[in-house]
């Protein structure tokens, strides 16, 4: 009976086959410890001198690395690995034996080395392992959402005009129509739908032309929005808060051996419960620069701020009310201080800095085309926008997610170019 590796603890004591790769051999003439691996999890196989067949004998000892075999033996669990089972390999068929050596050895390889062989590179221990949390996160969002009324809407790709203006996006000949960009947020589409069904989300690639290096940038990423009619922003921060300990739970939930391989602590990660630290723009300015930052009263948080910040406290941080001009037109000014905005970016602990941005949503159709003038924005572009403010208008508010980010924050990776299967930066298009 041929099974996959993740079930092997039900065939534990039975004879079962399993069909994948050999990423990795110990042993010699003796015995061979045989590692194998088909995509749902690890296994180790056992050929043992006397206890083997002479041909699964002969064949362990030929066995390049990432070839590829069908083994089949009795199941047992591992005297030593928890949660891991092996096998005493009674036949052995191989399907291709690699003639070449496989090119990511043990040894230390260099990111650019790396990158270049990605499509190989992502058969490693660590690169399976961190996305394995990532399909955890993606599936856990899409719970969430129907668990609590929300359906996918999904919003376009390609759009006449940015949410934000139209720097840092990359610009696509649109036949007759001049140019389109690739989209950076489905957010305004989805403001479009709260009208029909109330609360809505899309996940989906986006796109920003921005010349950034840093380890928490990439040209292409993963993006879920979510919008919701009569929400203001105190609700849409506890939705924020509730959509990430729904995501952390399952994945310490289903991803143990995952974070395990990772050798990722977990013990901050059970920390993050509700409700989440919550401080004023104008509170963590005056935090930062008392830990020796220089940021100004209208400036955004950098990298090293939130780092700094983030550092200091072992629950993920709501910034809120940052100054509602250099925030975007969209948003809805704060009543009680015309200076500030509904707004909130939520920061991850550990020192990873912001995971989430949201905002409440400005209703008044006369308030918005003011701003979209404030911003030098062209209010024919918008007018589809605008619209929505004017045939039945509701209090509503949005936010949006990277999952790269979330993903390297739980799995406990620096860079977040490890946490999508092919990266896009602005120095990278291939493979």
């Amino acid at each position: 009976m041929i099974i996959r590796i993740e079930d092997a603890e039900k065939y534990d004591g039975k004879e079962a086959t399993v069909q994948g790769w050999m990423y990795n051999k110990r042993g010699s003439g003796k015995i061979y410890f045989l590692q194998l691996r088909d995509g749902s999890g690890m296994l180790q196989g056992v050929a043992a001198d006397g206890e083997a067949p002479d041909e699964v004998m002969k064949i362990a000892e030929e066995l390049t690395m990432e070839s590829s075999v069908r083994a089949t033996g009795p199941i047992s669990k591992h005297p030593k690995w928890e949660g891991v089972y092996e096998m005493q390999i009674k036949k052995i068929e191989v399907i291709q034996m690699c003639k070449d050596e496989f090119p990511i050895s043990k040894k230390e390889h260099g990111p650019d080395f790396l990158l270049d062989n990605r499509h190989l590179w992502l058969r490693s221990k660590k690169q399976w392992a961190i996305q394995r949390i990532r399909n955890t996160v993606i599936n856990a969002t899409y719970e969430y959402f129907a668990n609590e009324g929300f359906i996918k809407i999904d919003s376009p790709i390609l759009t006449p005009s940015a949410c934000e203006g139209t720097t840092e996006l990359f610009e696509v000949p649109y036949f007759d129509e001049g140019n389109a960009y690739l989209t950076q947020s489905g957010q305004l589409y989805l403001e479009a739908a709260i009208m029909s069904h109330g609360r809505v989300f899309d996940f989906g690639p986006v796109f920003r032309a921005e010349k950034s290096k840093t380890r928490r940038h990439l040209t292409e990423f993963w993006m879920m929005d979510a919008e919701a009619a009569f929400v203001e922003h105190d609700e849409n921060l506890k939705i924020q808060e509730e959509l990430i300990c729904h995501i952390v739970n399952k994945c310490l939930e289903i991803n143990k051996l995952e974070l395990k391989a990772l050798e990722r602590d977990i013990e901050p990660l059970k920390k993050v419960k509700a409700p989440f630290i919550r401080k004023t723009h104008a509170e963590v300015i005056e935090e930062l620069r008392d830990m020796g930052s220089d940021i100004g009263e209208m400036d955004d948080l950098g990298a090293d701020d939130e780092t700094m910040l983030t550092e200091k406290y072992d629950k993920p941080i709501f910034v809120e009310k940052y100054p509602s001009a250099v925030k975007a037109f969209y948003m809805k000014r704060d009543p009680e201080d015309e200076t500030r905005a509904l707004c909130a970016d939520l920061l991850a602990p550990e020192g990873y800095g912001e995971i989430i941005g949201g905002s409440q949503r400005e209703d008044d159709y006369d308030v918005l085309m003011e701003r979209i003038k404030e911003h030098n924005l062209d209010p024919k572009v918008f007018e589809w926008y605008l619209d929505l403010r004017k045939y039945g208008s509701v209090p509503h508010s949005g936010f949006g997610y990277g999952l790269e980010r979330i993903v390297g924050w739980i799995s406990g990776v620096h860079h977040i170019r490890e946490t999508i299967p092919f990266p896009r930066m602005i120095n990278r298009l291939t493979p």
